[in-house]
């Protein structure tokens, strides 16, 4: 299922459509994240992490260490970025699947990355450029659960 793809016109309103998204996650949630560099993946994981109750302060891009873990939130965060990674074979010794279907909520940065490796539910965001500040943000849900997810996104953001 996919939705009305939306306009970020500002960090800041993707920082909100971020914590709609993290207030509206469960324990197994995965988010997976695309779009060029700078595009506003991490932008949005940080809007995630505020949701969960993570300190913005808190997320950066993990790209120099691939994961960061926040435990101080309503649900364990981890934030993966595959950025530097080349491709599945490079992901597998990581021991990803114990993060995708462990206690908390996984949020994964280049995504496109896993290839046959991404679970087959998630809610996926595709990023990309619009002009200046805006973004373009289209959503794909993938199982019951993200259909569910995604039209409660929808229905908060409308509020």
């Amino acid at each position: 299922m996919k939705g009305c793809p939306l306009i970020s016109r500002s960090v800041n309103e993707t920082i909100r459509i971020g914590r709609i998204i993290g207030k509206n996650l469960k324990k197994g949630d995965i988010i997976c994240l695309s779009g060029e560099l700078g595009s506003g993946k991490t932008v949005l994981a940080k809007g995630i992490a505020l949701g969960l109750g993570v300190k913005k302060t808190d997320v950066i891009s993990p790209s120099f260490v691939l994961i960061r873990r926040h435990f101080e939130g309503r649900l364990p965060l981890y934030h993966f970025d595959l950025y530097r990674l080349n491709g599945p074979a490079q992901i597998i010794p990581l021991g990803f699947e114990e993060y995708f279907y462990g206690d908390g909520v996984t949020v994964i940065e280049w995504a496109e990355k896993l290839r046959f490796l991404l679970p087959v539910e998630s809610l996926k965001a595709d990023l990309s450029f619009k002009t200046g500040t805006q973004r373009v943000i289209k959503f794909t849900a993938r199982g019951a659960r993200y259909r569910q997810l995604l039209k409660r996104i929808n229905e908060n953001l409308r509020n």
